[in-house]
């Protein structure tokens, strides 16, 4: 039964599965971003106008904006008005990739075809964009081949299913997981940077593993149905040079019945203004879309790590889902602009938690004194201001907000010391009162990284000395994929954005201009007087 009829019997629209994360995915349509009756923005649309998304049905509590106000400003009013109870606001659309899914799915020992539900559907793979260095190969087929698979595609007219995103089923949070306690005596920073490293490699060619890292004495052992709050880290690509640091995320969801895990929510943020290699787009994905997809899934590039908050009530994920889709409103109409020192992946993601009233703690910059002195001296050197203003804006940014890895290790600290009794400033309506109230247990997850023609990864860096090391000192060696540029239409800029915040290093290229301008050549003059003077 290969026929069309039988490849429809084996579908399912994705938003007939039960959950898209916290949300109810019968509360979801399915389009694309020419949708001109869906309650979307118009420069969320603009993004997805060829991609499939799920967009909220109409009447549904769906997240606005603050006009005229800064982002984290935004979310920190809204924060303070909101109830503790309210329902979760619904995001501008959530990009699941493909319109249908085949669950608890076999591949066939030559790729070729899925076995589900006793019937034999013919396959092939979505296409590899062409900026992509790698893609599915043999290897793929042959990790899959071992394993229970969920996919999502399309069915075309001949009756093929066209793969988009296949996930490994047995990648799940069934159970409390073996107790794997936080080593005593070291900070949990240094704690969860060794669950990292313990396998070679950051475990990109190690088996998925899971560990209970903390419980609450009274949480119950079964864990189906809990909502989590839970943050990822997508370790170093093995050929860019540019993603040693990795990827960061914050998730929400909730735990399947099977302990499945692919459809929570992962909240991801790239630039939306170059096209990525991958065809990554800013937007809430499915986690399986986030880590799976053929393209664009972090899984084909490098290993990753989910740090797991297990939630006694979804109150605290509902907070943080709510404002995410906040955030991705001013995101998309461009009032927060993505720049990578100091506003990326890891700053937004932590930004947003910190405006909520979770108090992440800071590292600190790199060097403020190495980015003063080393201003002029780089400038020079490449000729570039440019240059020497990126260098600048990365030594002085808080790591935290700009190393993913540092991230998750800062946000595990956070949340061990609200469970060890710290002090709380702000009232019930806090995120980070409701995660002292709520986490019954926090969960580390390693993900290997899916064999294909990639290379393998690593574990990442985490601070600027690791990088350095894993870079060539011939800078011209350094292996970077070019994207082009995707300008923001000029008709989709609302009148009220405010004007983005001044890089910190305007104020050192100011400093350094007037130096140059003006004190070097008081200095020489000085220097030739007294030399005059001398005669």
């Amino acid at each position: 039964m290969n026929d069309l009829a039988s490849a429809q019997r084996v579908t399912l629209a994705a938003t007939e599965a039960e959950w898209l994360g916290l949300y109810r995915a019968k509360d979801f349509r399915i389009t694309d971003g020419t949708c001109g009756d869906c309650a979307t923005i118009p420069s969320a649309r603009w993004y997805f106008e060829r991609e499939t998304i799920a967009v909220p049905e109409p009447g549904l509590p769906i997240a606005g904006y603050s006009r005229g106000v800064e982002t984290f400003d935004d979310v920190r009013a809204w924060r303070k008005t909101r109830a503790a109870d309210a329902p979760i606001e619904y995001p501008p659309l959530i990009w699941i990739g493909a319109p249908a899914l085949v669950r608890h799915a076999r591949i066939s020992a030559d790729g070729e075809s899925l076995d589900a539900a006793g019937l034999t559907l013919p396959i092939e793979r979505v296409a590899k964009i062409p900026l992509n260095r790698s893609y599915y190969d043999e290897s793929t087929t042959r990790f899959f081949a071992s394993r229970s698979v969920t996919a999502r595609g399309l069915v075309d007219g001949d009756g093929r299913f066209i793969v988009r995103t296949m996930w490994p089923e047995d990648f799940r949070l069934r159970d409390a997981p073996p107790l794997r306690a936080l080593i005593r005596d070291a900070t949990p920073a240094v704690a969860l940077r060794q669950l990292v490293r313990e396998e070679p490699h950051g475990g990109a060619r190690s088996p998925f593993a899971a560990f209970t890292l903390w419980q609450k004495a009274s949480a119950p052992a079964d864990w189906r149905g809990s909502a989590v709050l839970a943050f990822v880290v997508n370790g170093a690509q093995g050929d860019d040079d540019e993603a040693h640091a990795g990827h960061f995320a914050v998730v929400t969801g909730r735990i399947a019945e099977d302990g499945a895990i692919g459809d929570w929510i992962v909240n991801n943020f790239y630039t939306l203004d170059a096209e990525s290699e991958k065809g990554i787009i800013a937007a809430p994905v499915p986690l399986d879309n986030y880590l799976a997809d053929l393209n664009s899934g972090q899984l084909y590039y490098r290993p990753s790590y989910l740090l797991v908050a297990v939630l006694a009530q979804e109150r605290a994920a509902t907070l943080v889902q709510s404002a995410f889709a906040r955030v991705y409103n001013q995101f998309y109409r461009h009032q927060l602009i993505y720049y990578h020192p100091t506003t990326n992946c890891t700053s937004i993601s932590i930004d947003t938690l910190r405006a909520l009233g979770f108090d992440v703690p800071a590292r600190g910059p790199t060097s403020r004194l190495l980015a003063w002195i080393g201003f002029p001296l780089l400038a020079a050197k490449e000729r570039s201001i440019a240059k020497a203003k990126l260098a600048f804006d990365y030594l002085t940014a808080d790591r935290t907000r700009l190393m993913p890895a540092a991230a998750a290790e800062d946000v595990l600290a956070g949340l061990m010391k609200l469970l060890d009794g710290g002090s709380i400033a702000e009232g019930e309506r806090s995120l980070a009162q409701m995660l002292v109230q709520d986490i019954d247990a926090l969960v580390f997850l390693r993900l290997p990284q899916i064999p294909s023609s990639r290379a393998w990864g690593d574990a990442p860096v985490v601070n600027a000395l690791e990088y350095r090391a894993r870079v060539p000192r011939d800078h011209s060696k350094m292996q970077i994929i070019p994207v082009p540029a995707r300008p923001f239409p000029d008709r989709l800029r609302d009148a009220d954005l405010l004007p983005p915040p001044r890089h910190p290093s305007e104020r050192a290229a100011l400093v350094w201009g007037i130096v140059l301008l003006f004190g070097i050549p008081a200095i020489i003059a000085k220097t030739w007087k007294r030399l005059r003077g001398s005669h």
